[in-house]
């Protein structure tokens, strides 16, 4: 009997690797969409395009701390964002590398609304796996948002690899995935 409790707690603990493994997997891939998602959104705004910041009390000198600001990169925008670009989740599709075997989130449906101009070949698409990327990019809008705002009200370079690994350690193993990838 004394053999069953040691398979048992080591089939437990391949089953707990397993499952922290696809959970890292899932946030990460989240995390990594949701960026693209954001830039790609930001990048859809006329950079012309400005909002009115600051307070809109009269001094007394009957001035206003006023200022324009960028609207595409402005906090009221990006709050706007985030409270519906996991939404967009439902567009991705899971992909399991090869190599790796890890799972990779794959957008599935083209911005113009079209799927037969992306290669689909070895995605899987269903409603479980747009429903838990949608779940885990919530948490990560809900946990990070403040983050999010502060990277993305400014211009940067490697938002997915500064955000997603080095700040949130969301995908503290994909340090090596190349920016392109998703």
């Amino acid at each position: 009997m004394k053999g069953w409790g040691g398979l048992a707690l080591l089939l437990g603990a391949l089953l707990g690797t397993s499952w922290a493994r696809r959970s890292q997997d899932l946030h990460c891939g989240a995390c990594r969409a949701l960026v693209d998602e954001l830039e790609w959104e930001i990048a859809q705004v006329d950079p012309k395009k400005t909002i009115q910041m600051g307070s809109f009390r009269i001094n007394p000198d009957g001035s206003q701390s006023v200022v324009e600001v960028p609207y595409a990169r402005s906090e009221a925008h990006l709050t706007e964002l985030l409270e519906e670009v996991c939404d967009r989740m439902k567009e991705y599709g899971e992909q399991i590398d090869p190599s790796t075997h890890r799972k990779n989130y794959v957008r599935v449906v083209s911005r113009s609304g079209e799927s037969s101009e992306l290669d689909l070949q070895g995605i899987r698409i269903d409603s479980d796996i747009s429903g838990t990327l949608k779940f885990a990019c919530e948490s990560i809008v809900e946990e990070y948002e403040d983050e999010l705002i502060e990277f993305f009200s400014r211009e940067a370079d490697n938002v997915k690899d500064k955000l997603c690994s080095k700040r949130t350690d969301l995908c503290d193993h994909a340090l090596h995935i190349s920016h392109d990838e998703l």
